[in-house]
């Protein structure tokens, strides 16, 4: 019986119903299934959907969509988006000084002891800055990004938010690493943003293959680029310059550029030179705090006053001269869609007068006074905008005779002048539409001419058989501060403000002026030299702010 009971079946280390051994551990089925439960909790299909970026809607607050964004992609820790700390002055009445602290305020001071020794180190994680419109509290206008890396992925995010700000006007980016990736990234976002954002700042953020050029390509909408403190050598200068003006294309929309504290060279110098002789929308350029020495030096004065112009600039001159001369010509077969081409090659050799002849006649009225359009002169370029501002200043176009006149205008080639005559034939329901089309166009042509002019059809200047073109008086203020100029630079800067004083005190008082500010200090002269101070003297009455100044002061202490 003892044997019996000291069996496996009767002794009692013998598992119960509800256990399981297995591989020497036991196992309970209530702990089994609570190891199995979790994979089977699943969160509602609802939950994921919200998720995806792509269908989240942004709300033009950048606090929430940047956030709400970061939160999608997964980011657990991201970037908060603060206002932009501003130094405030602080008054602090004389009473509150001779306050001694109470106990209670010593209390509250030494608990926040924790907190401040906090916000110290809160101090230093990423942010986003904002300036704000004071308008509007939650309308960003200004973006600053200071300290941290700014990838890929915070790119993507900024191509989803920053398009909904509709008064965005800067991003400044300051050491946030960019590469040359990044930068190709964040050039593709800048069309998608609002069409006021016009001023981009990188700064601290030297790139090895020297790309900025890219934020100046010519459908870039940048007015205002700063490029300070990245390292930029002639390399990159030369990349600036060619992306400033080059025979074919030319920037037309940057207004200022900064390039100061980098490493820019007489070479380099040179390149941004040659970008400046055609370039006609660049007001401000600023060259502090580089290496530039005498020979770059040359090379910008150069360009303030008349130069000559080399062969291949003279031969692509002419090339626009006969462009220009063939388009005019082709406007005219447009007028004469609807009418009777074969009447119209009859009368244009009854007339019996060649378009040099008609060029002659110095008269612009002349068209007016003859309505058939049988004295009608060809027209030069340029008096196609006169003619139409003036007729079109004391009538509607749309009404009958002025709208005559100014298809007349509007197209300079022999076949129009019987055009003008059988179109009256017919009446003037019959081209109505046809003219008024065609003053559209030419109101578009007008447009385009007037803002978009080479430099190279400027009026030039024949001297012992060179052309000489007319120096950039469309540059207003030039820094040169803290570089390596001797007096002999310093003696073309004084020949070029000679020049372009002189061109001033002619009375010309339409169209650029020249440079208004020039700042040459800190360089390798005597700041007490006889050129130098004449310099001075020069740009004395020519600078804006210290004229205004001076009346300011004349005007609060009069004599």
């Amino acid at each position: 019986m003892s044997g019996e009971s000291s069996a496996p079946g009767g002794s009692p280390r013998t598992p119960r119903p509800g256990t399981q051994k297995t591989s020497g551990s036991v196992t309970k089925k209530g702990e089994r299934s609570v190891k199995e439960k979790p994979p089977t909790v699943l969160p509602p299909v609802g939950e994921e959907e919200p998720k995806n970026p792509e269908e989240y809607q942004c709300t033009g607050v950048l606090e929430t969509d940047f956030a709400e964004l970061c939160t999608r992609l997964g980011y657990t820790d991201f970037p908060k988006v603060v206002t932009r700390p501003r130094p405030h002055p602080i008054f602090v009445s004389s009473a509150s000084m001779s306050e001694k602290p109470t106990p209670d305020d010593q209390r509250l001071s030494a608990s926040c002891s924790l907190n401040s020794l906090e916000s110290k180190y809160v101090f230093f994680r990423p942010t986003i800055q904002v300036e704000l419109e004071q308008d509007d509290s939650k309308a960003v206008k200004e973006i600053y990004i200071r300290g941290w890396r700014v990838e890929d992925r915070i790119l993507g995010i900024f191509s989803k938010c920053l398009p909904s700000l509709s008064q965005l006007q800067a991003i400044n980016f300051w050491k946030v690493g960019l590469t040359d990736k990044t930068l190709t990234t964040f050039i593709a976002l800048l069309p998608l943003c609002s069409s006021t954002l016009r001023k981009v700042s990188l700064e601290g953020n030297p790139l090895p293959k020297q790309s900025y050029h890219k934020l100046m390509a010519p459908d870039s909408t940048i007015a205002h680029l700063s490029l300070r403190n990245n390292n930029i050598d002639d390399h990159g200068a030369q990349l600036l310059g060619q992306a400033l003006s080059t025979l074919h294309s030319c920037n037309r929309t940057l207004v200022s550029l900064n390039l100061g504290f980098n490493h820019i060279g007489d070479e380099g110098a040179g390149y941004i030179a040659d970008g400046l002789r055609l370039n006609r929308s660049l007001l401000w350029l600023s060259l502090a705090h580089n290496r530039i020495q005498d020979k770059g030096a040359l090379k910008l004065a150069e360009v303030l006053r008349p130069f000559e112009l080399t062969h291949t600039e003279v031969v692509e001159r002419r090339r626009l001269l006969l462009e220009k001369g063939s388009q005019e010509r082709s406007r005219s077969p447009s007028s004469s869609r609807h009418g009777d081409f074969k009447m119209d090659r009859d009368k244009s050799q009854m007339l019996g007068m060649s378009t040099a002849a008609l060029a002659d006649k110095p008269d612009k009225m002349q068209t007016m006074k003859a309505p058939k359009g049988l004295s009608k002169k060809k027209e030069k370029p340029g008096e196609v905008v006169k003619k139409e501002e003036k007729s079109g200043s004391g009538q509607s176009p749309t009404q009958g005779t002025p709208k005559k006149e100014d298809t007349a205008k509007s197209s300079k080639g022999k076949v129009t002048i019987p055009e003008q005559k059988q179109s009256k034939g017919k009446g003037t329901k019959m081209g109505s539409k046809e003219k008024r089309s065609i003053l559209l166009e030419s109101e578009q042509l007008v447009a385009e001419t007037t803002e978009m002019i080479n430099p190279l059809l400027e009026p030039v200047e024949h001297r012992d058989g060179k052309v000489f073109m007319p120096g950039n008086k469309v540059l207003l203020h030039l820094n040169l501060l803290r570089n390596r100029i001797t007096e002999v630079g310093l003696e073309a800067f004084l020949t070029a403000v000679q020049y372009q004083v002189q061109f001033k005190s002619k009375g010309v008082s339409k169209g650029p002026v020249g440079l208004l500010w020039l700042s040459l200090a800190k360089n390798c002269f005597d700041p007490q030299c006889p050129m130098y101070t004449t310099i001075q003297e020069l740009m004395l009455p020519r600078d804006p702010i210290k004229t205004k100044l001076r009346e300011e002061e004349a005007m609060a202490f009069p004599i």
